[in-house]
């Protein structure tokens, strides 16, 4: 055996049991191991890898119990006779596919190009930079993984069977409807009936099905200015007339630039990016607009559990007595973002005709994380999660605040309310960008901020600075190297 085919990176998310399964199939169905070849012992395996030999043994175990190895008593394990079943036999590949000459014109072929549209970029390995003052992302070390834990095991019991591995077409699980009834919504000072509710994989999915069932060519829509790229991407996908909205210090504008809007895109609670919270009487004069012009609005209240500052806001939607708004949330800030756990609330005939989209789509979100979010609802492990990230990101949120007011003075000021991140404004010859790329060589991540405008090269000296996903410790030492690094982009003018 060549000792290259073995090896395990103990850097990598996943066990070392499972590195060295994983291993040994490749080696095995690529053909560098053969059938009937032995395994090398566990002992010498063991060795070689520089792994427990228990480790190794399980790893085997394993894959015998699959059926890739077989044990003979006394003598180890042998690559199973029966590995190749069902495989296709008698085909052998190309020798080059690489150097055939393309047939198809694939640029002909796209009805749309999404690849060609601008998009937030962040780093992936994100959480090796010392300072990752990154948006979106959750702080592992205040999730509750023990009380997760408890709840995938209760809902992989027989009880719970039938909810996660029957094909349940579009329907939801009941039991998270009935908690996101119960204990959500209802803290947004809204209230649903099952039929008005739809699960989506996360906040994203909800406003993709929204634009395929209300947006056509030459739907004009609204979306705030600055505001999520993504909204700008969805719509830029079925209409040319977007109308981008100024936000002040109340939120949108209601003004003539909503003038024609069917359809108009806002996040009230902490508007994206500016954190801005939308006041009572914007929200009174943007829901009278609405009726007023028969338009419907999307909110989005992606970061409604959030606030530090006297009583949460409550959701427009729970201010709409005309049915007029469509209330798209998520769990992704409060649980993770991996999970893409999200809903929408809306009239029961739009909710009808998005299930019967999203069913096309993706049929329904995975059954078993359904019943393992409906658990951690249920047995309240979500609302002391709630109270935990409350207490670390608003001790983040003023340390952010001390930080930029030493460092960087008048260029942000604090959300009203809270948010997980600061938006903040440079001097005009400030190019965020540049400041972007010089502060990842120097172990800080920023966000420009110009991606968030309809007008990017008018607005290139924003940019916005998150603190869910580094601890309150890193804040002020990475605010500083950052204050170095934009003295020294001064000098070099």
């Amino acid at each position: 055996m060549r000792n290259s085919l073995f090896h395990v990176e103990r850097m990598e998310m996943t066990t070392l049991q499972t590195q060295i399964r994983e291993m040994l199939v490749s080696a095995m169905l690529s053909g560098q191991l053969p059938v009937g070849a032995p395994i090398p012992s566990t002992r010498s395996m063991a060795k070689r890898l520089h792994v427990s030999r228990n480790t190794v043994m399980l790893a085997y175990q394993a894959l015998a119990s699959d059926g890739y190895l077989v044990a003979r008593e006394r003598s180890g394990f042998y690559v199973s006779p029966d590995i190749h079943d069902g495989a296709i036999s008698g085909l052998k590949p190309a020798a080059n596919p690489s150097k055939k000459t393309p047939t198809t014109d694939w640029a002909a072929r796209f009805r749309v190009h999404p690849s060609d549209q601008t998009n937030i970029v962040k780093p992936s390995n994100w959480h090796d930079y010392p300072y990752p003052f990154i948006y979106g992302q959750a702080d592992a070390a205040l999730f509750p993984i023990a009380a997760w834990r408890d709840c995938m095991r209760q809902s992989m019991g027989r009880k719970w069977l039938d909810a996660w591995t029957n094909d349940h077409f579009a329907e939801d699980d009941r039991m998270l409807i009935e908690q996101i009834r119960q204990r959500i919504l209802t803290r947004r000072g809204i209230f649903a009936e099952p039929d008005e509710i739809l699960l989506t994989l996360g906040a994203q999915n909800a406003l993709y099905i929204l634009s395929s069932l209300l947006v056509k060519q030459g739907t004009k829509v609204a979306i705030e200015n600055p505001g999520y790229p993504d909204i700008r991407n969805i719509f830029s996908l079925r209409t040319d007339t977007i109308s981008p909205v100024p936000v002040d210090s109340e939120g949108i504008v209601v003004g003539e630039e909503l003038a024609g809007s069917e359809l108009v895109f806002v996040t009230p609670s902490h508007q994206y990016p500016t954190n801005v919270t939308m006041s009572l009487e914007r929200r009174k004069q943007l829901l009278a607009w609405a009726e007023e012009a028969d338009s419907l609005i999307i909110e989005d209240d992606y970061e409604s559990e959030t606030n530090y500052e006297g009583e949460p806001t409550p959701a427009l939607k729970s201010l709409d007595g005309a049915h007029r708004v469509l209330y798209v949330g998520s769990l992704s800030k409060s649980l993770m973002p991996g999970l893409r756990m999200g809903f929408m609330v809306a009239p029961a005939p739009l909710i009808r005709e998005a299930r019967a989209l999203r069913r096309l789509m993706l049929r329904h979100p995975p059954g078993n994380n359904q019943g393992v979010v409906a658990l951690f609802l249920a047995l309240g492990h979500h609302d002391t999660l709630i109270g935990r990230l409350h207490r670390s990101y608003r001790n983040r949120w003023m340390a952010m605040g001390k930080a930029l007011d030493a460092w960087f003075p008048g260029w942000a000021e604090a959300p009203c309310f809270g948010g997980t991140s600061y938006w903040v404004k440079g001097p005009e010859w400030l190019d965020s960008t540049e400041l972007a790329a010089r502060a990842l060589e120097d172990g800080v991540i920023i966000e420009p901020g110009d991606i968030y405008f309809s007008e990017p090269d008018m607005h290139r000296n924003y940019f916005r600075l998150g603190f869910s996903s580094i601890s309150e410790e890193r804040i002020e030492p990475g605010i500083e190297r950052l204050a170095h690094i934009v003295k020294a982009m001064r000098q070099d003018q």
